[in-house]
């Protein structure tokens, strides 16, 4: 498992070119050993699909290959102190690594369900190409696993995507005489400040304190000595799971003066504590490592699960324990892999 990691870890996965090769190396490891399994392509970027086992439910394990960008020396991997450090490592192709190891170990069990792994190159930039995709082909489910990094955590709910292009119009005049006209960049930051004390926005849950709001751009004015008459604000809302997009859509142009038009609207992930597959695999957790939290979690970005979750699948993010991804010195703990994929095993084997 340490040997196939550090090999899809060498492979700088952060364009369309490297993630079809790591897709392409999975998928020949996989079938080196034994798993049959299929490549599929969306506008030039591939994935990769395999099933087993048999029954009237499928359990989907999904993941990325693909990560963000990084340094030359990111893309070679460090073994140190029980951790690998690379780009990659925790976000997520160990969580990848111990699906297939464990997708390996199952497909020559009697299994009275059916398991499908499934390996995308996109989730970084969206997942359109990927996840959606494949949810889109008809690639479902009944319940999904994302082994995104979690702390060996099960993480229940995930926060739903808004972004939204809030366009403020003032009217221009000379610089030196801005009393005589109407500055668009000030009515933009004064929208921004409506938005933020929104009630909607400020509801929270037992996860989540509120929703977030983000400044993400700002564009508007050209030169000095003009009163700016158009400005244009990009917001990133995340938005607690529970809330219902449309609703916060509507609040936002009813606060705002200018108009407002939505680039994303995107579902949150939200499945309850006692639902049965959860606890399932808490059980399975407290077989094959007593030692582990039992502590629900939940995330403040989104994973590829939401497309499942946005067709009505229940959908989870559970996956290795690691720090600093996306950042400096990204590692993930070796023997949190080792847990991860016995806890699948044991999981599919009772689902």
């Amino acid at each position: 498992m340490l040997k196939l990691l550090k090999q899809l870890v060498k492979i700088d996965s952060s364009s369309r070119e490297g993630a079809n090769q790591a897709v392409e190396l999975a998928a020949a490891y996989l079938k080196a050993h034994g798993v049959e399994g299929e490549i599929l392509t969306c506008e030039g970027w591939k994935s990769y699909v395999a099933e087993l086992g048999q029954g009237g439910k499928t359990l989907i394990w999904n993941g990325h290959l693909d990560v963000v960008s990084g340094r030359a020396d990111q893309f070679d991997p460090i073994e140190q102190e029980g951790r690998l450090i690379g780009r990659g490592t925790a976000d997520m192709k160990g969580g990848c690594v111990a699906m297939m190891e464990a997708f390996i170990a199952l497909k020559d069990q009697p299994l009275s369900t059916k398991v499908m792994l499934q390996l995308v190159p996109d989730e970084e930039i969206g997942g359109i190409h990927g996840t959606k995709h494949l949810v889109d082909q008809g690639y479902l489910g009944d319940f999904v696993i994302c082994t995104e990094p979690t702390q060996m955590k099960v993480s229940l709910q995930a926060k739903g995507i808004l972004r939204v292009l809030v366009h403020s119009y003032g009217k221009a005049a000379h610089g030196s005489r801005p009393w005589e006209g109407e500055n668009a960049i000030v009515k933009a930051m004064e929208n921004v400040e409506r938005i933020k004390v929104l009630p909607i926005l400020n509801e929270g849950s037992s996860f989540y304190e509120k929703s977030s709001v983000n400044l993400a751009f700002i564009r508007g004015g050209d030169i000095y000595n003009r009163v700016p008459d158009a400005c244009t604000l990009g917001l990133d809302i995340r938005y607690v799971p529970h809330l219902n997009a449309e609703e916060i859509v509507a609040a936002i142009e009813e606060s705002v003066d200018g108009k407002i038009e939505i680039e994303a609207m995107e579902p949150g992930v939200c499945v309850e504590e006692e639902a049965k597959e959860i606890q399932q695999l808490k059980d399975s957790m407290s077989v094959v490592s007593p030692d582990l939290s039992l502590e629900t979690t939940a995330q403040h970005g989104a994973s590829d699960g939401r497309f499942f979750s946005g067709r009505g699948i229940p959908a989870i993010e559970f996956g290795p324990t690691g720090d600093a991804w996306h950042g400096d010195n990204e590692y993930v703990e070796l023997k949190s892999l080792e847990q991860l994929r016995d806890i699948l095993i044991h999981y599919a084997q009772h689902f």
